[in-house]
């Protein structure tokens, strides 16, 4: 998983396809901790049993949270969810 600031993310899992997430930030006011999010929500995802391509999609969408806020901020699980509502509302576009 490599991350690629305003283009969102690249996974290349093990014996599977490379891909690009694109970016989930509506706005970015500061990119501060943005990986920190990504690595901690992917993680947390993995240990719980979420596959490579369900944690980089969960973290892309955190850290498009965070990038949003001013300063070091964090990621509520209800913004997370919201994130994904939104997502679905627009058709498949953050």
């Amino acid at each position: 998983m490599i991350t690629l600031g305003a283009h969102g993310m690249y996974l290349l899992p093990q014996g599977g396809e490379a891909r690009v997430f694109p970016t989930k930030a509506r706005e970015v006011f500061d990119v501060s901790g943005a990986g920190d999010t990504v690595i901690a929500t992917a993680m947390t995802a993995l240990a719980s049993g979420a596959s490579f391509e369900e944690a980089a999609e969960l973290a892309n969408h955190a850290a498009g949270i965070v990038v949003g806020k001013l300063g070091t901020a964090i990621c509520l699980p209800g913004e997370l969810l919201g994130s994904f509502e939104r997502e679905e509302a627009d058709g498949g576009r953050c």
